[in-house]
């Protein structure tokens, strides 16, 4: 009976993933922002606020997933998610969009190490782990479907109106809100040590300070699982900065908000192709042929948005890569880390991303802002490919090692 119950959390989990990448507002706030008399600079300030808040509230959320529960953090995550739209589509002025750019950064920090967390110990509980990878493909598939809805619904809307785009946003985060009370909290494994250790007085910062530190020794004991964070988080943030300064780009260049849409929409359906195939070519590649190949298509794909007449064809084959991380390195990850420590550990992973973003998003906006947006890509460009060659040197010495 109670097996039953946890598989039931990853048909919930499909769902509840397919409302909250049904973000219609995110292939639109950049142009809807500067719309609204904000520069270039403005908005790369404001997502790396987004970012320095991430990185704060990372590892806290992470342990409150682990010691609260992974279902009380999703469903926190998505209320506040509700509450942070309000802010962001009145715009009253900066410091209202700090505190609704804040909100939305707790909403992810909240969700970005319980989802996993919980999806993957419902698989323990049933003795199904071995299947998380090709349960990740099938939750990215669904979640690029959403994301291709989201960006054609809302390029339509916001032709016609933003009002229309935030209040339908605002109704999809309450449908995340309903979905995720139908989760049942998976146990947790635990060690011997860890079950005869007293621990009813202790206080919360206690306990989080103690999760911390744990977490942090399972790291250190487990040099693998920092190597995968730092390369994936890396790969994240370039195809995220690049994803949102596209969508001023390709508007000054007199493309619709439609258009740009429909762009984005057919980089997400790759994406989905990609994981939910990701099994059968991580077979073929495997686990140092998708470390390897991985950042060389990127490094590929930010030269040609940058500098060939097809920046869009290149933009969509750059949904491969992401498709392939989500799935298989984070199959990897789970692989090595402790049930009990999970949230707190791919929090670690977050918030890596987010220090990648507080230092590359801000400026390629200034550089956009001074220069031209094109002069900003290529200088994106430069820098993977100067980061991408000593990595996959270490890569391969890495491999050699192990």
């Amino acid at each position: 009976m109670m097996a039953s119950r946890y598989h039931a959390n990853i048909s919930i989990n499909y769902l509840f993933s397919a409302f909250i990448n049904l973000n219609i507002v995110r292939g639109l706030w950049m142009i809807y922002l500067a719309s609204q008399g904000y520069s270039l600079f403005q908005l790369g300030i404001l997502e790396g606020i987004f970012h320095v808040t991430s990185f704060l509230m990372e590892v806290p959320t992470g342990v409150v997933a682990d010691l609260l529960g992974r279902k009380t953090s999703r469903t926190a995550g998505r209320v506040i998610s509700c509450l942070g739209i309000i802010p962001l589509y009145f715009a009253w002025n900066f410091p209202w969009l700090i505190i609704g750019f804040m909100a939305s950064a707790l909403s992810y920090n909240l969700e970005s190490g319980a989802g996993d967390a919980l999806v993957y110990d419902s698989l323990v509980a049933d003795g199904k782990e071995a299947l998380y990878m090709r349960i990740v493909g099938r939750q990215e598939l669904i979640a690029q479907c959403s994301a291709i809805l989201a960006y054609l619904i809302g390029g339509y809307l916001a032709i016609h109106s933003y009002g229309m785009v935030y209040g339908l946003s605002f109704l999809i985060s309450l449908c995340a809100v309903a979905t995720s009370l139908f989760f049942t909290e998976p146990p947790l494994e635990t060690t011997r040590e860890a079950q005869e250790k007293p621990h009813p007085r202790s206080t919360i910062a206690v306990l989080m300070r103690e999760q911390t530190i744990e977490s942090v020794k399972v790291i250190l004991e487990r040099p693998r699982i920092a190597f995968l964070i730092m390369f994936s988080e890396l790969l994240f943030a370039f195809i995220i900065c690049m994803f949102f300064y596209l969508q001023n780009y390709w508007t000054q260049k007199g493309s619709s908000q439609f258009q740009i849409g429909a762009v984005f929409a057919a980089g997400a359906f790759v994406s989905g192709l990609t994981s939910f195939a990701c099994v059968s070519i991580e077979h073929r590649i495997g686990e140092k042929g998708v470390l390897v190949l991985m950042p060389t298509i990127l490094m590929l794909c930010l030269w040609g948005v940058s500098v060939s007449p097809f920046p869009a064809v290149f933009y969509v084959l750059m949904g491969s890569v992401e498709g392939i991380l989500v799935a298989a390195v984070g199959t990897y990850l789970n692989r090595l880390i402790p049930s009990r420590y999970r949230a707190t550990i791919l929090s670690f992973q977050s918030m890596a991303y987010s220090l990648f973003m507080i230092l590359l998003f801000p400026i390629v906006g200034w550089v956009g802002d001074h220069y031209t947006l094109q002069t900003a890509f290529i200088a994106m460009a430069v820098l993977g490919t100067v980061i991408c060659i000593p990595y996959l040197a270490l890569a391969k010495s890495f491999f050699n090692h192990h």
